[in-house]
């Protein structure tokens, strides 16, 4: 069996420099996401004070459907990289990831399903 610290190692260098760059280049597009995902969703203020709470909860949802496609997209980056370095653990990471994006993102299709 091989040492854990050369497992740790077992990449060559233009690999973890595109690990690199595809990792900065993801959190550059989830910071565009969520910057792009708040200044879309306007909030009016209303007398009736239910319309409020409903323009609240429609923001916080917004927001909770940005944190979804962000966790679904860095676990299609996970897997993606686990092809390319044969990691059977960063696949299944990746695959878990994206299944919980998923749920994450539709989260209020989910309640009202439940809710009715």
């Amino acid at each position: 069996m091989k040492n854990p610290k050369t497992l740790k190692h077992s990449l060559t260098r233009e690999q973890t420099k595109l690990e690199r760059r595809a990792k900065r280049l993801y959190a550059l597009a989830a910071c565009f996401l969520l910057a792009v995902t708040a200044l879309a969703v306007p909030a009016f203020a209303a007398d009736d004070p239910l319309a409020v709470v409903e323009n609240l909860s429609e923001f916080i949802f917004s927001l909770i459907r940005a944190v979804g496609l962000i966790l679904l997209g860095y676990g299609i980056l996970q897997v993606g990289l686990s092809f390319q370095s044969h990691d059977p653990s960063q696949r299944s990471n990746g695959i878990l990831t994206i299944a919980g994006g998923i749920v994450i993102t539709f989260t209020k299709e989910i309640l009202t399903l439940i809710t009715g």
